[in-house]
């Protein structure tokens, strides 16, 4: 694994290809966070070593009846995906409000897992925006949420068959390959008898509807105007239940240093926000994690050491510290 941390507005056009030292990277990113008041922005290579896989595929639109099984097969292992020592060292600087905001473009909702023994529901949801959203909740296409453990109920319910294939892979340990966006890659299945129950209220009020979708953003698809506005800081006055209050709703803006881990901002809507702070003239710091021929360097090794680094003698002394940092699990994809 290579730790990159190029300068900015550099990365904006060009990536680095010269790594550093691990010793270098933690006195720099930890001289970043010190002072406090941090928007942090994550991505798909956080979540590796949960064993998600970082790939966002273009093809995943739930309009695509075979989006549908693909994703009740593949949801299971994303529910039971336990955050990673990356996640928890970062949980670590969010308690101590080193970072205090986090937009993550992840969907498996491990960076809400790994704090949520520490904060309630409520400050979870003014501290981090899931900005494509999440695989933990089912909306219909007339805008009913469901908790997603119900929908799958219901989807066994209705396909007995796939149910039993669900039961013999976890009875046998098997696991499919898992994409980000929570669904499986399979070849040569046939799609065709697998039924998509309607939703209930729809049907509560006089209408047929099988068009439900996890609340997720795939390729192709807008988010939503709340949800980049808040990010951004380009909307000051709205109130929204479950989004935060008026005043949270411009984590860039208000705060005073940007950090990037675990993108390659190849998405626009993690570009933007980028470009946003740059224009800003906030200081933005980028930690990628990728592919070198070269030592392995793991970004938990690296946030393990700048939690040390930034919090000194508190990280023996605080136990909520000492909980999150001897939890995490090291499980990356066995296929890479």
């Amino acid at each position: 694994m290579r730790v990159s941390v190029p300068t900015i507005p550099h990365v904006v056009t060009t990536a680095s290809s010269t790594p550093i030292l691990p010793a270098v990277a933690v006195e720099r990113i930890a001289q970043f966070l010190s002072p406090g008041n941090v928007t942090l922005l994550t991505g798909a290579g956080v979540s590796v070593d949960s064993g998600i896989r970082a790939y966002r595929g273009k093809d995943g639109r739930y309009m695509n009846p075979n989006y549908q099984l693909r994703s009740y097969l593949g949801y299971p292992p994303v529910r039971d995906a336990l955050p990673n020592t990356t996640h928890c060292a970062l949980a670590a600087l969010q308690y101590t409000s080193h970072i205090s905001r986090l937009i993550t473009q992840n969907v498996d909702g491990l960076h809400k897992k790994a704090i949520a023994h520490v904060w309630d529901d409520d400050l979870i949801s003014k501290r981090i925006l899931e900005l494509h959203g999440s695989l933990h909740r089912v909306h219909c296409s007339h805008g009913h949420v469901v908790d997603r453990d119900t929908f799958q109920e219901w989807l066994s319910a209705h396909n007995p068959y796939w149910k039993d294939y669900v039961v013999g892979l976890e009875a046998t340990g098997q696991k499919p390959r898992t994409n980000p966006d929570g669904d499986v890659e399979l070849e040569g299945v046939s799609y065709d008898d697998f039924v998509v129950p309607e939703c209930p209220q729809c049907a509560l009020e006089g209408r047929h509807n099988t068009n439900q979708k996890p609340a997720v953003i795939f390729f192709g698809e807008s988010i939503p105007v709340v949800v980049r506005n808040r990010s951004s800081g380009l909307l000051h006055k709205i109130s929204l239940k479950n989004i935060s209050t008026p005043h949270r709703l411009h984590d860039v803006e208000r705060s005073d240093r940007f950090f990037v881990v675990g993108t390659t901002l190849a998405t626009f809507s993690a570009f933007r926000l980028v470009q946003h702070a740059v224009k800003l003239g906030k200081p933005v710091l980028l930690l990628n994690v990728g592919p070198t021929r070269g030592d392995e360097i793991t970004a938990s090794n690296v946030m393990w050491d700048v939690v040390r680094t930034i919090l000194g003698t508190r990280v023996a002394a605080d136990p909520v510290i000492v909980d999150l940092l001897n939890k995490g699990i090291y499980n990356p994809p066995s296929d890479g």
